[in-house]
């Protein structure tokens, strides 16, 4: 059997609703590569990641990840997730999350989760409720990375976070995808974040993708219009898209 590349595949995703609809969403992710999802608030981001979770029933289109195109369990298990607020009880102490969590995950790796516990600073005997949104934020990477995730998915996870827990974050993911094994996609607002760290980024705007590209290409190819940042291409896509 030939060698998986592709950590995430999405092919002719579409999903109708009253008001709404993801329209052929298609776009890649290779091994190894992070990938920031841009767009603005109603875009699909969240859509489209909870069609890639198997939260949502797509109408027509293929999704894969790591070549499976139903997700067994042990498919799930490879899959991190991270948001901008945790789905803990807010009652439980950080060692219940562990306690309440790990039996979902044979691969549960305790001395990892207790590794970034350490890393991270967050006191065991602390409720969810006593976090802050930054350590929330730690605390679902320190899961997902605890029971070996091969593929992070964020959803918005530094909406809330000051600049040095973002950059804290991002260093994580650089240090994640290093060994060439494991991806990142990466959905925000905060495009200079991506900036540092992704190696391709995708942008939706009503439902549609834009472009999915390379940074490095995408860069290069607005280098002649003197627009010199990621977030100044984007806004500019955003605003021919809207007709301006």
């Amino acid at each position: 059997m030939p060698e998986i590349k592709t950590a995430l595949e999405l092919k002719g995703v579409s999903k109708k609703y009253k008001n709404f609809s993801l329209d052929n969403i298609s776009y890649k992710i290779p091994k190894g590569a992070i990938m920031g999802f841009v767009g603005s608030n109603g875009a699909g981001k969240t859509t489209t990641i909870k069609s890639i979770l198997g939260l949502v029933a797509v109408d027509s289109g293929e999704i894969t990840v790591f070549g499976e195109q139903i997700l067994p369990s042990t498919i799930r298990e490879k899959i991190g997730i991270v948001t901008d607020k945790s789905h803990y009880d807010e009652s439980w102490t950080v060692a219940d999350v562990e306690k309440y969590v790990s039996p979902f995950f044979p691969q549960w790796n305790k001395s990892k989760f207790d590794s970034y516990i350490n890393r991270f600073e967050i006191s065991k005997s602390k409720k969810v409720s006593e976090l802050s949104a930054g350590m929330e934020t730690k605390l679902m990477l320190a899961v997902a990375l605890a029971h070996e995730a091969n593929l992070l998915i964020l959803d918005e996870p530094t909406a809330t976070l000051d600049p040095m827990a973002r950059d804290d974050l991002c260093n994580q993911l650089l240090e994640f995808v290093a060994d060439g094994e494991n991806s990142v996609l990466f959905s925000t607002h905060i495009v200079s974040d991506l900036e540092k760290i992704s190696d391709y980024i995708t942008f939706i705007m009503d439902g549609r993708i834009v472009f999915s590209k390379s940074k490095e290409d995408l860069l290069a190819e607005n280098s002649s219009k003197d627009i010199t940042t990621l977030e100044g291409i984007i806004l500019e896509y955003y605003k021919e898209g809207r007709g301006h």
